[in-house]
C-alpha cells in the first residue's frame, strides 16, 4: 500500500466527504448560481425558471449514463410539467456536432443549453458526467447527484415530487 504525506491525507478527507454527500443527494440549502443558457432557440437565464422546480442536468455526448438518463428525464418532464417542473440540460461538449448527434438519437423534450467553454460546470463545481441538481421554486439548490443510476430512478422521482408538494403547499 502506498503511503501519502499527512497533508495529502488531510486534504483527501474533506473531498471524500463532499463526494459522498453529493452522490447521496445531500446538499445544504443555498442559492442556485444563475446561468446564461444558450439553447437552439436563443438565450435566457436559469433564473427565468424561478417559481418552478428545476432539475438541472450537466451531460456530455460520450457519457454512457447520460444515454440512460435522457429517457427518464423526458418522462419526468412530461409527467410533472403541468405542476411547475422542468428539466434543463446543459451539454458540455466542446464540439456542438457531437451533442447534436446525441440529440438526434435521444431527442429531448426539455430545454437543452450548450456550454462548450465549461463555465457553467465550473460554477457548479460539477464532479463528473452526468451531474444533476434539484432547484426548488425559490431558486435554492436542494439536492445533487453525481451519475445516473437506474436503480435510483424512484428515489429521484420522489425527490422531485417532494419539492413540487412543498411548492404547492406554499402557494
Amino acid at each position: 500500500m502506498r503511503h501519502f504525506p499527512r497533508i495529502t491525507r488531510k486534504l483527501c478527507l474533506p473531498v471524500l466527504i463532499v463526494a459522498t454527500l453529493l452522490t447521496q443527494g445531500v446538499m445544504a440549502k443555498q442559492p442556485a448560481p444563475d446561468l446564461l443558457l444558450t439553447t437552439a432557440t436563443g438565450q435566457h437565464k436559469l433564473s427565468d425558471y424561478q417559481g418552478q422546480v428545476v432539475y438541472l442536468d450537466f451531460w456530455a455526448s460520450w457519457c454512457k449514463p447520460c444515454q440512460r438518463s435522457f429517457p427518464w428525464m423526458n418522462a419526468m418532464q412530461q409527467k410533472y410539467a403541468g405542476r411547475g417542473f422542468t428539466v434543463v440540460a446543459i451539454n458540455v461538449d466542446t464540439d456542438r456536432k457531437l451533442a447534436d448527434q446525441f440529440l438526434s438519437l435521444l431527442p429531448a423534450t426539455f430545454p437543452v443549453a450548450f456550454d462548450p467553454e465549461g463555465s457553467a460546470p465550473a460554477l457548479y463545481k460539477v464532479p463528473g458526467m452526468p451531474s444533476s441538481y434539484l432547484i426548488d421554486h425559490t431558486g435554492q439548490l436542494r439536492l445533487a447527484h453525481q451519475g445516473f443510476h437506474i436503480q435510483k430512478q424512484d428515489q429521484y422521482e420522489q425527490e422531485i415530487v417532494a419539492l413540487l408538494e412543498e411548492m404547492e403547499s406554499s402557494q
